[in-house]
């Protein structure tokens, strides 16, 4: 469409020798401009927030000990409803009630809530799979 109305207006203003010269031009830079056209050049890929965050087990680990098993909540000495944070396979196990109380409720832990770093921190490593780096 774009090209017939240009070629309309080249057609009726000017002498047929300049008229074919513009044409060619117009084809020329529109073939021109279709190269190279790589859609991870256009569109690159976003980082993911994961990306940036270091969420490892060991990071993991630091939160819920600080924040829940030496405050005398989850250690093996109080383990308040029966649940004890200490270690990767009791951590895993408990992952899915970690997720739903300290990142969807944010009830836990119950006096000081975790920082949204913390929770992005725990939430990266549960979607990765929980890996035990």
């Amino acid at each position: 469409m774009k090209t017939n109305i240009l070629t309309s207006l080249v057609t009726s203003a000017l002498p047929v020798k300049n008229r074919q010269s513009i044409i060619l031009a117009l084809f020329i830079l529109l073939g021109a401009s279709c190269t190279n056209d790589k859609a991870e050049l256009l569109n690159p890929p976003q980082k993911n927030a994961c990306d940036t965050l270091n969420a490892t087990f060991v990071t993991v680990k630091s939160i819920i000990t600080t924040k829940c098993s030496s405050s005398r909540c989850h250690g093996a000495a109080a383990a308040k409803g029966g649940v004890i944070l200490e270690t990767y396979d009791q951590i895993k196990a408990k992952a899915d009630r970690i997720k739903q109380r300290a990142i969807i409720e944010k009830t836990m832990p119950p006096s000081v809530p975790l920082s949204t770093n913390d929770i992005a921190v725990l939430q990266c490593w549960l979607d990765s799979g929980m890996p035990n780096n």
